[in-house]
């Protein structure tokens, strides 16, 4: 179980985090990422729709979801929220490959948060600015 300060509650965190997050795709699952304050307690949310089965599978992929959830804020407990969605293939997944997908999706998406710098309005996709002058690599 997660402790209260680490729950998504709200429809409005939800799909903030969902529009705003990044995102990555697995077999079971896709895991939505965005940054939140750098004090605030990282939070998670679940999505395991109908499409997934009945009441007592979706009930067994979100406990597991929720237990890799919980591993994964020992390295991850401030700074994030978290929306993971599960998919039809979550309904027969072992516990190992559903968490192997949530760690290998965190971990991308993780990285992908760490080295994206928001651009600034006046670069270009090639990263140029109005003025012309190419923008320095990091």
């Amino acid at each position: 179980m997660l402790a209260t300060p680490n729950r998504l509650r709200t429809s409005t965190d939800f799909s903030t985090t969902v529009r705003s997050g990044v995102r990555n795709g697995r077999r079971n699952l896709v895991l939505y990422t965005a940054p939140i304050g750098a004090g605030e307690p990282s939070r998670i949310g679940f999505i395991v729709s109908k499409a997934v089965g009945n009441a007592v599978t979706r009930n067994l992929v979100k406990r597991r979801l929720r237990e890799a959830g919980a591993l994964s804020l020992q390295t991850h407990g401030t700074g994030l929220a978290v929306v993971v969605r599960a998919l039809p293939a979550a309904a027969t997944a072992s516990w190992e490959q559903l968490l192997n997908d949530y760690n290998a999706a965190l971990a991308v998406t993780t990285k992908r948060l760490g080295g994206s710098a928001p651009r600034n309005a006046s670069q270009d996709r090639n990263g140029t600015t109005t003025e012309g002058t190419p923008r320095a690599s990091p």
